[in-house]
């Protein structure tokens, strides 16, 4: 499923086109996603304006205002597609069937924005005003927020015995991060995704943090990673799995300078592990 750097990359890619502007006209194609749809989705988002797009974690929420927040997940093979006249540099892939546009907005500026979702796991959901999510009650904190840093993951690692792959797998930990980049985080912090959570020094907290936003960083740079499904807003791929140092490189040499060791898989809580045990301990 999309991870941070992939969701955060639609929302730039969408912002400009969907915030600040007035929805003309809203279609359900079908009745439910991965659960039902909202049955007044249509009437609320017609005629609505969308005053601000964020991302909390890897869902996408649109705040509307006349009050509440429609929130969107991509599940597995969601897309969020851009098309308008005008609109250069914006390709829908004809591999993208219309047949799974299932909820299509369209401005009153003439852009139309669908979510095509061929698999159905995918999520829409209206937020009412001063309502919280059940899906968004109980996230950490995001890896870029001020309250990220070594004081925190010193606290909420201490004592867990819990390998601190699935730690910063853990929604309630930090908010976003999937497999992927807590691979490519621990192999950059020089950590053993086997290792215990709570038997990380401090100096290594340090560094496991800068590296998570150091990842997210480039990745969202890259437009994210293209794997299977992911596509940005324009319809392009994203291009960080170019860069991926261990995940999904088994038996290839690490890439860490100095060291000899290759790229080793195994499995955690039922997920892909890559790791170099070299060089991180």
């Amino acid at each position: 499923m999309p991870e941070l750097p992939e969701v955060e990359t639609v929302r730039r890619g969408l912002q400009p086109h969907l915030e600040g502007q007035r929805i003309a006209r809203a279609e359900a194609r079908r009745p439910d996603l991965r659960w039902p749809l909202p049955p007044d989705l249509v009437q609320v988002l017609t005629g609505a304006t969308v005053t601000g797009l964020r991302r909390r974690s890897k869902y996408l929420l649109a705040d509307l205002d006349r009050g509440g927040t429609m929130l969107m997940h991509l599940g597995m093979s969601g897309r969020l597609l851009v098309e308008g006249t005008g609109l250069a540099g914006f390709h829908r892939d004809p591999s993208i069937l219309p047949r799974h546009d299932h909820v299509v907005l369209v401005t009153e500026a003439g852009t139309t924005i669908t979510f095509n979702d061929a698999r159905r796991f995918g999520m829409v959901d209206l937020i009412r005003e001063d309502e919280t999510h059940p899906l968004l009650a109980h996230l950490g904190p995001e890896p870029f927020d001020p309250d990220f840093d070594v004081r925190y993951l010193s606290e909420v690692f201490a004592g867990r015995r819990v390998p601190v792959k699935q730690a910063l797998l853990d929604q309630k930990i930090v908010a976003g991060l999937g497999n992927i980049y807590v691979s490519e985080a621990l192999h950059r912090a020089g950590i053993d995704p086997r290792r215990a959570a709570g038997r990380i020094g401090k100096d290594r907290i340090i560094a496991l943090a800068d590296h998570v936003r150091e990842v997210l960083s480039d990745a969202i740079a890259a437009g994210g990673s293209s794997l299977r499904d992911h596509r940005q807003a324009t319809g392009e791929l994203g291009y960080f799995q170019h860069s991926f140092r261990v995940y999904d490189r088994e038996g290839t040499p690490c890439p860490a300078m100095g060291c000899d060791g290759h790229v080793r898989r195994i499995v955690q809580s039922g997920r892909s592990s890559f790791f170099c045990p070299r060089c991180q301990r």
